[in-house]
């Protein structure tokens, strides 16, 4: 496989009030997406579904996060989830919790020798 990264998005997103790492995981997602249309797909002969999206997420907490409710965040194409130490759990004044802090890094890309070989 040829794979060729394309595009490179990034978001953060927060937990303020629940403590959930998974939460703040899926909105630093959405956040990279919701910025970007990615419309080049289509320029190379590709479908939506056939990228290919790796998710880098980083939080405090890597094992609370569930990959899998962070993966249906993807609106299409195959995509795989990698979570590992980075974030912020920042302590709320009064002693009651943490405010959570995650980011992502999505890495869009294409199996370029596919399309060429059906070309």
């Amino acid at each position: 496989m040829a794979k060729t990264r394309m595009a490179l998005e990034l978001g953060m997103g927060t937990s303020l009030r629940k403590g959930d790492y998974t939460r703040a995981a899926v909105r630093a997602v959405e956040d990279a997406l919701w910025r970007n249309s990615v419309s080049f797909a289509e320029a190379f002969g590709f479908e939506k579904s056939d990228m290919l999206i790796d998710i880098q997420i980083g939080v405090q907490k890597p094992d609370e996060v569930d990959v899998t409710e962070v993966k249906k965040t993807l609106p299409y194409g195959r995509g795989t989830v990698q979570v590992s130490e980075g974030g912020l759990d920042i302590p709320k004044p009064d002693g009651s919790g943490i405010t959570i802090l995650a980011n992502a890094a999505i890495i869009i890309s294409f199996d370029m020798e596919r399309k060429a070989a059906v070309a």
